[in-house]
């Protein structure tokens, strides 16, 4: 008998267990009620910390917003951002001078590279009807020869990644190549522009009573599999639950199937960069003088300012799904 590809199966918190070169993972599902004239939620706070509304017994959490939801002006460097919206919108902002909304399948690839302040606010933009906000936000590490790259942003809309129909199910590939299925290139400083680093991110839905098979990869690879949402999952006799986490073997083609329902899950993969980690808050670096110097730049330039007033600004209700980057050049969806 071959060997298995489950290597292994655990229960995970909120923020998901990553392998390098991804340094963070979470799933947002919020179930938002109808907004306010202020594209909050047009119900009542009382009970809830603001400005660290994270408790997971609610449908839905205000995180680090006071009036919309969201993560108002906070600053990042050595990294990645990779923001999938399935469902609801995003008003970004950035010190760069860039700006967008973007939401309903789109994604942002985000270089904080040496530095950038964004905001990440989540409107509540439909007055009569709920407002379901479906986000993965996805941290993938830069290589130190790419830290200091330079900051900013790129988006990849939602006809890019499209659902594709494959045998049991459907599968977004946001990054990286699923047999003949090729994503849109990662921003020129990322480690997964170049395809030799085998760095895929996949949402799959498989289908009830099907499975789907997860096309291999080199040895090389480090490939972390998630649960995200539905019914039971099994692979080789393993149970894959709600928030179970289950690191992969690559050189094994895996068979997910899916049992009572519909599942989803998350395939994060790569290889690995291989360096020193040393994270603190919004900062990811190779040594500890370089978090100290990067909370030193950051007090005396703000990476650049904050040029937008509010920490927590977003645009307008009307206004639809757009990019403006930092050279006032503005693009939409084709």
């Amino acid at each position: 008998m071959g060997k298995g590809a489950v290597i292994s199966n655990k229960s995970m918190d909120f923020v998901r267990d990553t392998m390098d070169p991804f340094l963070f993972c979470v799933h947002h599902l919020d179930l938002y009620p109808a907004g306010n004239e202020l594209m909050g939620p047009d119900e009542s706070l009382i009970g809830r910390q603001i400005g660290s509304d994270f408790d997971e017994s609610n449908d839905w959490k205000m995180y680090h917003g006071n009036t919309v939801p969201g993560f108002p002006a906070h600053p990042h460097r050595g990294f990645e951002t990779v923001t999938i919206v399935l469902e609801g919108l995003v008003d970004h902002f950035d010190s760069g001078g860039a700006t967008g909304r973007y939401g309903f399948g789109d994604v942002q690839w985000m270089t904080a590279g040496a530095g950038l302040m964004h905001s990440e606010m989540f409107p509540l933009v439909n007055m009569d009807k709920e407002n379901r906000l479906d986000l993965f936000q996805i941290w993938l590490n830069l290589p130190a020869k790419d830290k200091f790259a330079e900051p900013g942003y790129e988006m990849i809309w939602a006809n890019e990644v499209p659902p594709f129909e494959i045998l049991g199910g459907t599968v977004r590939v946001i990054s990286g190549k699923w047999n003949e299925i090729q994503a849109p290139p990662a921003p020129k400083a990322s480690w997964a522009n170049d395809p030799n680093h085998e760095v895929g991110i996949y949402i799959i839905s498989i289908k009830q009573g099907e499975t789907v098979s997860i096309p291999k990869a080199s040895s090389k690879v480090n490939r972390m599999m998630y649960h995200i949402d539905g019914g039971v999952a099994e692979i080789e006799g393993h149970i894959l639950s709600p928030r179970d986490g289950m690191q992969l073997d690559p050189t094994v083609e895996a068979n997910v199937s899916a049992k009572d329902e519909v599942v989803r899950v998350l395939i994060l993969q790569g290889q690995p960069i291989d360096e020193p980690v040393v994270k603190y808050g919004p900062f990811v670096m190779n040594t500890n003088k370089e978090i100290v110097d990067a909370f030193a730049d950051y007090r005396a330039t703000q990476f650049g300012g904050w040029p937008w007033g509010s920490a927590d600004v977003v645009h307008p209700r009307e206004e639809g799904r757009f990019a403006q980057m930092a050279d006032g050049k503005k693009i939409t969806p084709s």
